[in-house]
Parts: structure tokens; sequence; C-alpha cells
């Protein structure tokens, strides 16, 4: 479907990809893997042709659709979120508004014998049959479906898209792509601004979606649960595996295991063959056999070994003075933004040396909290942080907050005080910025890169309490294992927001669920927290949600349904009503004209001036017949709806 064909990519005297060639087939799962700068991102901006390789084609079809969703995009606020995401159905909008305008240039003519009245006819079916095929009659439902599976309430629906945060922007771009159904979809981190009950749900879309899929991702979980084929970038070339990601890293191990087997076996068979014929290559009766082995040697297919990207961050947090038992305890708690309440008379204990866990659904207050913990937010009730406590906190937006026009060794030197400074340089190495990165400007550098130099920055103090926020958003796999590790073999205490269940197995030991304004304990792992709720894969949470809120909105509705379900019985009313009327007018016309002709039949005179009166006013008469049989079917249809709306 989509053919990659000897692709190179070069960045002045660094190269990217080098003579790369793959192709991705319908319905393909393909998870798109390497580490933080391998060129992931690059190559889905070349499929949607914005960027050109150095050498090389991407072929695809001229009719194929592509789905792209970048890491960051420029979102517009000019709707509700509703309307926005109805953006997605253009081509269907455009239909239905052909298909108005024929109807009402229809409802004017009366020439139907013509020419132009058949054409008109035609466009209609045209329009019509290609407005069924596209489901035009189901794009609301269609909406409401996918922005509550992302995690939107139906009192979202009607809100500017101007109230949400960036996250929650995305979730919108990404509902219109998903509500396209393009062919190809091309998604970049996707998962970023999920939660994990909007992960789930997303988890269960892919799986059943007719198109191909290209993920970029570096949840383990979701790529395990979604792809069937894993193609990995590093040091420029690619390594194909149809394989989910687990199983790729088994098959990659072995395969460099193989190879390297290989290659110290072949190795050795040419120093033998080497050191036979410098031993023997002057002695006439060893001639027959040098010159065997010289050939031998020239004819032997040499062995590679695959270079080996062993560049990694090294992470330890450097050791904190021991604070008391007590690091964080909050009584009666309360946070409200106006009229809106987050959370409500919340309590919430951590000791010294635990290792916690807040999940739950986006806007149950988990960052918030988090900020009320780190003195960066006001709130009511009480707070009290313990004896001795140091805090270092990362931000989820903490990439927006470094400033872009400072270098990174300026970001790093303007909050270094102390004999830390002496080592700015180490930190930023260990960080994988060495050499001329260290005077890259912030505003160039990849989320990757941003998400690890705020990362290093936490290590110039040392913290006894560590709040975290979604801190493994952008770090490749081998970042986010190093990145666990030194978070296990860190002696403070840890609270950790995030919605990466591979990320959090092992290393918290109790979680916080965060829901309808209370927080609850649950001891134990993220899985063992699962398995309590009985929501092993969350799709139990899913349907408890889709129950709940049918409840409540039988409840709160009068009539039993939803804002959206009276709202295309409305329209489908309306578009009756014009339907009858239209009727109506034209029977009116058909009526007046009978009137006409038939004053002139009953006038000799005249009728002697037109001899196909008779036949006219029979056909005018059959028309009228056909109309008031409509209207009657008509006016029924209508009847029905409006019985519906009681």
């Amino acid at each position: 479907m989509i053919s990659v064909e000897q692709l190179t990519v070069e960045f002045g005297a660094f190269q990217l990809f080098n003579d790369v060639t793959f192709l991705i087939n319908p319905k393909d799962r393909i998870g798109l893997v390497g580490k933080n700068g391998a060129g992931k991102s690059t190559l889905l901006k070349i499929f949607m042709r914005l960027q050109q390789p150095t050498k090389g084609t991407v072929i695809a079809p001229p009719d194929i659709t592509m789905g792209y969703l970048p890491q960051n995009m420029t979102v517009k606020d000019q709707r509700n979120v509703f309307n926005e995401a109805r953006e997605a159905f253009s081509e269907v909008l455009k239909l239905d508004e052909k298909i108005k305008q024929i109807n009402s240039q229809l409802a004017d003519r009366t020439d139907y014998e013509s020419s132009e009245y058949s054409k008109l006819i035609h466009d209609l079916t045209e329009a019509n049959d290609r407005y069924q095929l596209l489901e035009g009659g189901s794009i609301d439902a269609n909406i409401e479906q996918t922005l509550i599976g992302l995690g939107f309430k139906p009192m979202d629906f009607a809100r500017p898209t101007s109230e949400f945060s960036g996250g929650w922007r995305m979730r919108i771009e990404l509902a219109k792509i998903l509500l396209q159904k393009p062919d190809v979809l091309l998604l970049d981190e996707p998962t970023n601004h999920l939660d994990i009950e909007a992960i789930q749900w997303f988890e269960d879309f892919l799986k059943d979606y007719p198109g191909a899929v290209v993920l970029i991702s570096h949840d383990r979980a979701f790529l395990d649960n979604i792809t069937k084929r894993t193609v990995e970038i590093s040091m420029g070339k690619i390594y194909d595996y149809n394989v989910s990601y687990s199983k790729y890293e088994v098959l990659r191990k072995e395969r460099r295991e193989q190879q390297l087997a290989a290659y110290r076996n072949q190795q050795k068979m040419i120093e033998e063959t080497e050191e036979f014929i410098e031993r023997f290559r002057y002695k006439a009766t060893k001639a027959v056999q040098v010159q065997s082995r010289i050939k031998q040697l020239e004819k032997i297919d040499r062995i590679e070994v695959d270079d080996l990207d062993t560049s990694a961050i090294n992470i330890k947090f450097p050791s904190a003075p021991r604070s008391g038992d007590l690091v964080v305890r909050t009584k009666d708690m309360t946070k409200k933004y106006g009229d809106l309440t987050v959370f409500k008379d919340i309590e919430l204990t951590v000791t010294r040396g635990e290792k916690i866990a807040f999940v739950g659904r986006n806007g149950e207050g988990k960052t918030t909290l988090s900020r009320i913990i780190v003195d960066d937010l006001d709130y009511s009730g009480e707070l009290k942080i313990g004896h001795n406590v140091s805090t270092g906190y990362f931000a989820q937006n903490q990439d927006e907050l470094l400033d872009e026009n400072k270098t990174v060794f300026q970001t790093i030197d303007d909050v270094a005080v102390g004999d830390i400074r002496l080592k700015i340089r180490d930190i930023l190495g260990a960080f994988l910025f060495g050499g001329e990165d260290i005077d890259k400007k912030v505003k160039v550098l990849s989320g990757g890169e941003r998400s690890r130099l705020s990362m290093a920055k936490l290590l110039l103090k040392p913290y006894n309490l560590l709040v975290l926020d979604e801190p493994t958003n952008h770090l490749d796999m081998r970042s986010k294992d190093i990145l666990k590790k030194a978070l296990k073999d860190f002696e403070g205490t840890l609270i950790l927001v995030s919605h990466d269940r591979e990320f959090l197995d092992g290393l918290v030991d109790k979680v916080y669920e965060f829901r309808d304004k209370k927080i609850k304990q649950h001891i134990g792992g993220i899985y063992d927290f699962l398995r309590t709720r009985k929501l092993e894969n969350l799709k139990e949470l899913e349907k408890k949600e889709k129950q709940v809120a049918q409840n409540q909105e039988k409840k709160s509705s009068v009539n039993k349904q939803s804002y959206l379900e009276r709202k295309e019985l409305d329209k489908k009313i309306r578009k009756a009503e014009n339907n009858v009327k239209e009727c109506e007018t034209r029977i009116e016309e058909f009526e007046a004209e009978m009137e006409r002709v038939g004053s002139i039949l009953s006038d000799p005179e005249k009728m002697k001036e037109d001899a196909t009166l008779f036949s006219k006013y029979d056909e005018l008469k059959k028309t009228v017949e056909k109309e008031m049989k409509k209207w009657e079917e008509l006016t029924e249809v209508l009847e029905e709806l409006k019985q519906e709306r009681i």
C-alpha cells in the first residue's frame, strides 16, 4: 500500500536514514520504535509530504487517505467541542448542503421534462447515494461515541475548545482523525495526552480499525496490545520484525547473539586461514594449497555485526537528608476553580519511603493535588509538610516551562548553586547532552530532549520527596527503563502521576484513585489495583462509566433521550416539516395551473387555439393526485416523528 524505497535523509553531514526500504500493507499494525532522535517522527512527516527525503521515494496510491497526529500541533479555538469534531465530516456536510440546495431548486421548478430538471434529479440521486455510503445520518452519534470514549462528558460538548488544556484539545484533534476513518493512521505518541481509561478505549478502537496503523509510542503495554509488527530504526537502518514489541525485544537480542557467534566463528576461520597462508607462502610444496586458501578468503561473504546504539541516560538521584516519618498530610482539603469543584474534603497521608501513584481520569485532580503539595496552588483545608522535607517537582508541562531562548547549558547553570556547578557538564553528559549539544537553544530540542533536560534539573539538589507528573512523556524505552530503576533505588519518598501501566508496575506499592471529587487508597501495585477493582484491562470500568452516564441521563432527561438524540430528532422533524411544506407548495401551484387550464377549457373559442389542453389538464390532474399521495406519506412520517418526541 505504501512503499518506502531506498530512503536516505541527511541533515548537513549527519545521516539520519541510509538507503531504507520497507512496505506498509493494508491492515498492518506497526510499532515504529527507536531511541529519541532516531528519526521516527521524521519518517511520519515524510509519509505526509511535510518533509522531503534527501534520496529515495515514498510511493502510495493517489486515492489513499492518511490521518496524521503529530506530537505537537497548533489547534484553532473557533468552535465548541462538538462542532469542532464535526469538521471531520466536511465531505458529508457539503453533501448535506448540496442535497438541500437541489431540493430547494426542484421545489421552484415545473419543467419536469427538461434536461436541466433531469440533471438535478441525477445530481440529487448521486449526492444521496454518497451521503448514505458515508453514513451521513449517523455522524452525530459517531461523534458522541468517540468523544465520550476519549474522556469527554456530554456536558463538555457545548463548551468552547478554548476552555480546554492543550492535552484535551489534542484529544479533539485525535477524535477528528479517528472519525474520518482514513486508510492509514499515522500516530506519533498519541497516549501522551490520554489517561488510563481513555487509553483502554483507544486500544479497543484500534484493534477493530479496518485500515493500517503506524504507531510511535513508548508505552510497552499499549504497543503490545495493538501492534503485530515492529519496525526498529537504529543507527540509520531499519530492522523489521513481524511480532509485537515484547517479542521483538527477545528476537532482537537473539539475532544479535547469533550475529556475534557467527562473526566470531568466521573471524577465527579467517585468522587460521591467513596464518596458514603466511606460514607456507614461500614453500613450493604448499603453493597449490596457499593459492586455494587465498581464493577461499576472497570468496567469503564477510559477516557484519549491526552497530549497537549503546547511548543511554545515566540517572542516580543524590542522597538527601532523612525526613521525618510524616512527609505529607492533608485534611478536609478542597479545591475549586470558581464554581467548579475539583475535589472536596480529601484526606491523604504519605509517610517516609513510600512510593505511591495518583491515577484516574484526566480532570479529576491528580495534577492539581500535586501542585498543591509543592506549594504551587492555593486551596482550602489543611496541608502539613513533614519535618526536613525537601521537594523536587517535575511538572506535566515541564518542557513548556523551559526558557526557549536559553541554551541547554544556561538552563542548568542558572539554577545550579555551590559545588554542583562544577559538575554541570557531567550531569548534562549523563543525560546525553555532550559536545556541541550543550550550546543548543531549548527551542530546537525535541520533546524527548526537553524532558531529559527537565529531569537533569532534579539532580541539582538532594531532594527527599519527588513529585513527578507524567515524567515518561516523550522518553524512549531505554530512558524510561533507566528512570524506573533510578526511582526504585531512590531512598526518599515518591509521588508519581502516570498513565503508563508498565512504568508503574513494580515501582509503586500504593495507588490513590481520583474519582468523583474524592480519593480512594488501594494497597499494592497498579495491576493489583486493577484486579482489586475487577478492572483487568479496564473494560469493566468503561462499562460502568457508560451505565452511570446512562442512569444519570435517564434521571435528568424528561424525554429519556440524550441531548444529541433530541437534537437529531428535532433535525429530522424540521426536515420532515420542510418536506411537507414544499409538497403543499407544489400542490398549490399545480392546482392553480389546473384552474387556469380549466377556465380555458370552458371557453370553446380558446379551446380551438390549443388542441393539447385536454391532455395537459389530464396530466396536471394525475400530477396533483401523485403529489397528494406523497403529501399523505410525508405527513404520516412527520406525525410519527412528533410522537417520538412526546
